[in-house]
């Protein structure tokens, strides 16, 4: 009888114990307050861009999905690589070599493909300034190059292949690290051509989308100055990706606030602002097997590429 007098004494503090602790495992948990989910961008376009729509981004996971999210952008493609190795990122924006090389080293997992304005599939674009004597890319040869980054498909891989193909030698090359910069630098003629992403004119208002439209404000005869050459082959546009330890409910649930959001008016034009994205469809990875195969075809190594 009084153990049971003691037992209903002690009660109430072992029900406030158990839920300390309960509440203390749980703010540690990922997705909690103290261990917010972390989402990359690649740093293809300016980072104050990405991170003034960012918030928009993670207000409404948090509000869709009941995690709290952290945003970054790292200062290469590389280093979002790497982050999926070392888990300082859940879910990535990613360009596609680096989701491919993701994939191979550390099961990162595409579940999203961006749209843009329609189009689940891209191409890289070879650009030079107008009255440059560039006219084809057989005038390449020993001319001097902006690529962006050593992982960027549209802005190295895919033209580095084209190259490859028709034999051309370029001159000195140089890494711009972002599209726009790639742009300017033709626009300035501080190298005479480069390779950046292209995207077809809005067909409504034939307003360009390719990566010179990211210098308009700037530099607002771009089109009247740099010309397009050329173009690569077709490959799948960039996916979302996700770390391969997350929960499967995880991912699902924050797959489905992303689809939601993007056709929210302020979800699109975060989506537009951060990398001209118009929609996101879902994707597997099987869907990115062709480029896999141009890889394996042009010899191309990741972890040689890389260094």
């Amino acid at each position: 009888m009084k153990f049971l007098k003691y037992l209903l004494y002690l009660s109430p503090i072992i029900v406030f114990v158990i839920a300390i602790t309960i509440r203390q495992a749980n703010e540690g948990s990922l997705g909690s307050y103290s261990n917010p989910i972390k989402f990359y961008f690649t740093p293809s376009v300016d980072a104050n861009t990405i991170s003034n729509n960012a918030k928009v981004l993670t207000d409404y996971l948090h509000s869709a999905t009941g995690y709290y999210f952290t945003t970054a952008v790292p200062a290469s493609y590389i280093a979002v690589v790497e982050a999926f190795g070392t888990d300082k990122v859940d879910v990535a924006a990613i360009n596609t070599f680096s989701y491919l090389m993701a994939s191979a080293k550390y099961g990162a997992e595409a579940r999203l493909r961006v749209v843009r304005e329609g189009e689940t599939s891209y191409c890289g674009q070879i650009i030079a300034r107008k009255g440059s004597g560039i006219e084809s890319l057989k005038d390449l040869n020993g001319k001097s190059f902006a690529f962006v980054d050593p992982s960027s498909t549209s802005g190295y891989i895919l033209p580095k292949a084209l190259f490859d193909s028709l034999g051309i030698q370029l001159g000195q090359t140089v890494f711009a690290m972002q599209h726009p910069n790639v742009v300017t630098m033709v626009y300035q003629r501080r190298v005479d051509a480069g390779a950046t992403y292209y995207a077809p004119p809005d067909p409504q208002t034939g307003k360009i989308l390719d990566a010179r439209a990211r210098v308009l404000s700037q530099f607002p005869d771009v089109t009247q100055k740099v010309k397009i050459v050329g173009f690569t082959q077709y490959i799948p546009n960039d996916p979302i990706v996700f770390r391969k330890g997350l929960s499967e409910k995880m991912k699902q649930a924050i797959t489905d606030a992303l689809l939601k959001f993007v056709k929210t008016p302020e979800g699109l034009k975060a989506w537009k602002d951060i990398y001209d994205v118009t929609g996101l469809v879902p994707t597997r990875d099987s869907d990115y097997d062709g480029i896999r195969v141009l890889l394996q075809k042009q010899h191309i190594d990741f972890e040689k590429l890389v260094k």
